[in-house]
Parts: structure tokens; C-alpha cells; sequence
């Protein structure tokens, strides 16, 4: 039974890593099946979400599709810069290490992981306060959307 104020949520998909295009999948799934997500003063969900980055800002459209009113919401991706370069530098040290590191060495990569996509989670949740309410785990789906955007727009290296 879907639960989730998120109807649909898209986004610039291409070529990426397996362990990373599996965090897409599951943010994604879990955006559109148990998030808790509501604009603050606007449309009631359920909400279509198109998601992009232009000019190093993070661009959020949200559409209701009963109203087809659209809300836009864009931020500056330059707070994200060094949580999306770390999270990367986790993941790639995760990939490397996994078939040959101890199990206690990959749990260490991957509680730093958590600890930069918490610190991601709780900016996003900071910055879009006065329009946007969310829990803890929508926004850590939403940051794993928004690493992978950064990535293909050239916001890591």
C-alpha cells in the first residue's frame, strides 16, 4: 500500500556506479512509497517532483497533479559541494576496499558514508524549513538524488 505524499520524481538517470545506482533505486522507491514530505502553505499531495541542477543551483518543481500548480525552489548547490565530494570519496573507498578489506573496514567507510549523507540530510532539511517539511529519512533520500546530480553536473574532481 503506497503511504507516500511523493507521486512521481524524476531526474537526470545515466550512466553511474552499481553501488550508486542502487542508492538512486532505493531513495527513489522509498520517496515514492513512505516518505514524509509537505509544502508548507501550498498544494496538498500527492506531489510530482522534477529535480535538476542549473547553473550550481539545485532546482525542485513540484507539481500537484490535481491543481497543476508548480512550486519552484532553488538553492545554491555550493553548501553541498564538499558533503558531495566526501560522499563519493566514501562510496569510491567503499568499492575499493569490498572485496579485500575486513568487514569491520567496510563498516567503518560505510558509518562515515552515513555520517556525511546525515550531515547532507540535516542542510537540506535547514535550508528549505520555512517552505518545505520533511523528515530526516525523505531528506536523506533526496540527498542521494542530489549527489548523483552533482556528480553528473561536475560539482565533484
Amino acid at each position: 500500500m503506497k503511504n507516500s505524499p511523493i507521486a512521481n520524481i524524476t531526474f537526470l538517470q545515466e550512466n553511474r556506479s552499481p553501488l550508486l545506482q542502487n542508492e538512486c533505486d532505493t531513495a527513489i522507491r522509498d520517496l515514492t512509497t513512505k516518505s514524509d514530505f509537505h509544502l508548507i502553505h501550498q498544494d496538498k499531495p500527492p506531489y510530482n517532483i522534477d529535480l535538476d541542477i542549473q547553473d550550481n543551483r539545485l532546482v525542485m518543481d513540484i507539481c500537484n497533479p490535481d491543481s497543476q500548480q508548480r512550486h519552484s525552489f532553488i538553492l545554491s548547490m555550493s553548501p553541498y559541494r564538499r558533503l558531495i565530494q566526501d560522499y563519493f570519496m566514501m562510496i569510491e573507498s567503499y568499492e575499493h576496499m569490498r572485496l579485500t578489506a575486513t568487514p569491520e573496514k567496510l563498516q567503518t567507510v560505510d558509518m562515515a558514508r552515513r555520517g556525511v549523507h546525515n550531515e547532507g540530510a540535516d542542510l537540506l532539511i535547514d535550508r528549505l524549513n520555512d517552505k518545505i517539511e520533511m523528515d530526516h529519512e525523505t531528506a536523506r533520500c533526496f540527498f542521494t538524488l542530489i549527489c548523483s546530480l552533482g556528480m553528473k553536473r561536475g560539482l565533484i574532481g
